[in-house]
């Protein structure tokens, strides 16, 4: 299913392009930082949703200003910022991104916590020359390859917690928690005692806990870059 409406998708591209571009190239900001900013930030849900107040009312210049604040804007009123004609790497980052998000339905948030936006940066040579359905099957791919780790494994092992350590630390039984990290039970659909008291004892959110489901197949719209 796809984020919002087909309508909005080529201004997306274009607002999320012109945004990363303008940030790193205009603002000095690095890549991973802008983008942190950005997720924080309401406009990511907002575009995400296909907001046509942003899509269609502000540029990605203007976007840049509203997450960094007034000091982009002497950027853009400077001769220092001339917008490249021939996209840029961050550009086409941000062009391609729009497109998989609007395709997989998945949020810029959770695509970031799978594949991050410099690994998307990465994807460059040679993805900019190639089709976008190949781009976005290769995210398919890695967010794949992410998911292969469940969320409460992926974040158990980076707390340094055992199975049976995370077990006696939130009185979860041990053999439960085994299920969720084999998926031989769906932690989506858990007892919220237990997703409370296993995200306290790592230290986490609840909502880091669970799942996102992802597509297996998208239908795409007809775009070019």
């Amino acid at each position: 299913m796809h984020a919002y409406s087909e309508t909005y998708l080529s201004g997306a591209q274009r607002r999320m392009g012109a945004m990363l571009d303008f940030a790193v190239n205009g603002c000095s900001l690095e890549l991973p930082v802008f983008y942190a900013m950005f997720l924080a930030s309401s406009i990511a849900v907002r575009m995400g949703a296909g907001d046509p107040a942003l899509i269609a009312g502000r540029s990605g210049e203007e976007l840049t200003c509203d997450i960094v604040g007034p000091s982009a804007l002497d950027v853009i009123t400077s001769d220092a910022w001339k917008p490249d004609a021939r996209a840029s790497a961050e550009y086409w980052t941000g062009w391609a991104l729009a497109c998989f998000q609007w395709a997989s339905g998945i949020s810029y948030e959770n695509i970031q916590r799978d594949v991050p936006i410099d690994a998307i940066h990465a994807l460059y040579n040679p993805y900019h020359e190639m089709d976008i359905r190949q781009f976005c099957d290769r995210m398919t791919e890695l967010i794949a390859d992410a998911r292969i780790r469940t969320n409460l494994q992926r974040i158990r092992r980076a707390a340094g917690f055992s199975q049976s350590q995370l077990a006696r630390a939130s009185g979860v039984p041990l053999r439960t928690l085994q299920q969720y990290e084999q998926r031989q039970k769906n932690i989506n659909h858990a007892r919220a005692d237990y997703i409370l008291a296993v995200a306290r004892a790592l230290s986490c959110a609840p909502a880091d806990l669970l799942e996102c489901e992802i597509e297996s197949s998208f239908e795409y719209a007809v775009v070019t870059f």
